[in-house]
């Protein structure tokens, strides 16, 4: 598959890959697509036309938004974002602790629990959201983000049960006793304002373009109708604008949402054309696991909510109607 100036046509011309059956096939594969997209949108959306299931195209778009959040993270390292815990992902209910270790060969110490750390059982490399000091008042914990080897002295892993959807991608809970930390192993910078707090945002940017993309690569296998294919690459086009803006900013998570919901009406606009195949395999799996693009539904309105607010364009009260 070649990747032409980032061209993507070749969504309406490729072949598409053949099928995979677990992480440790489709990773390798991953990494070998990554090697010809300098852009991570691009390696997300390439990933999902490789695809021949959901489960591949969330991978796909997950690695890639987590090589945007950090891109000096080995190529062919599978990873892991661990944030939430017990109490939720909210910074003040992070109870992991990093902290200095005493004695003369310095570093720090690492201690906690995570929870639902996607790909967890089988990624090489943890990003570990840590608190490194307690909240001033009225405000919210300080964290960093700090890498860790999975088979680091101290980690342990438990896999979590299946979901009802994507049940290829499995799911750990995380434990880490007195973990040895090296300073060169902490990111730079605030670890919820840098990366936990953006993350959601380039997570969301993109995952919806990989599985847009292997909607597209089952349009073509399927023969669904033509305007279909014509309002996929388009979305495509403009997901692939909105990773060149700042994940932060108001007026990016306005326009996210908006390429969002145009992903949504193609999908329910799909539903008719995998209704027609209903013994094919991706159309039984589909039913299984379009489930995922509800996950987060309600953080995401809140964050359009909260972007529309900082403009001060229109009163929050009365969006979406005029």
């Amino acid at each position: 598959m070649r990747d032409r100036n980032g061209d993507l046509d070749y969504l309406l011309r490729a072949t598409p890959a053949a099928a995979c059956d677990s992480v440790h096939l489709w990773w390798p594969r991953q990494v070998a697509l990554n090697r010809r997209h300098p852009r991570t949108i691009d390696c997300a959306i390439a990933g999902g036309f490789a695809a021949d299931r959901v489960a591949w195209a969330f991978c796909a778009g997950y690695q890639a938004a987590l090589r945007a959040l950090v891109p000096q993270l080995p190529a062919d390292a599978l990873a892991s974002l661990c944030v939430s815990e017990a109490g939720g992902n909210h910074p003040n209910a992070i109870r992991t602790t990093l902290r200095p270790q005493p004695g003369p060969e310095g570093g720090y110490l690492l201690d906690g629990a995570k929870r639902w750390t996607t790909l967890g059982p089988e990624s090489a490399l943890l990003l570990v959201a840590a608190r490194v000091g307690d909240a001033a008042a009225g405000g919210r914990v300080p964290l960093r983000l700090v890498r860790v080897r999975q088979g680091a002295p101290g980690v342990s892993l438990r896999a979590m049960r299946e979901i009802s959807f994507v049940p290829e991608v499995a799911h750990a809970e995380v434990r880490f006793e007195r973990v040895a930390v090296a300073a060169d192993d902490l990111l730079e910078g605030d670890g919820y304002a840098r990366y936990v707090k953006p993350f959601r945002t380039i997570e969301d940017l993109h995952v919806h373009a990989a599985i847009l993309a292997y909607l597209l690569r089952e349009a073509r296998r399927l023969g669904w109708p033509r305007q279909w294919l014509e309002r996929a690459l388009a979305a495509l086009h403009a997901l692939r604008a909105l990773a060149r803006e700042d994940a932060n900013a108001p007026p990016m998570h306005i326009a996210l949402a908006g390429a969002l919901e145009t992903g949504a009406a193609l999908v329910r606009d799909a539903e008719p054309c995998w209704d027609a195949v209903p013994d094919d395999a991706a159309a039984l799996r589909w039913k299984r696991d379009r489930g995922l693009l509800a996950v987060a539904a309600s953080a995401r309105a809140k964050r359009t909510q909260r972007a529309w607010e900082r403009i001060g364009a229109i009163p929050a009260a009365h969006d979406n109607q005029s």
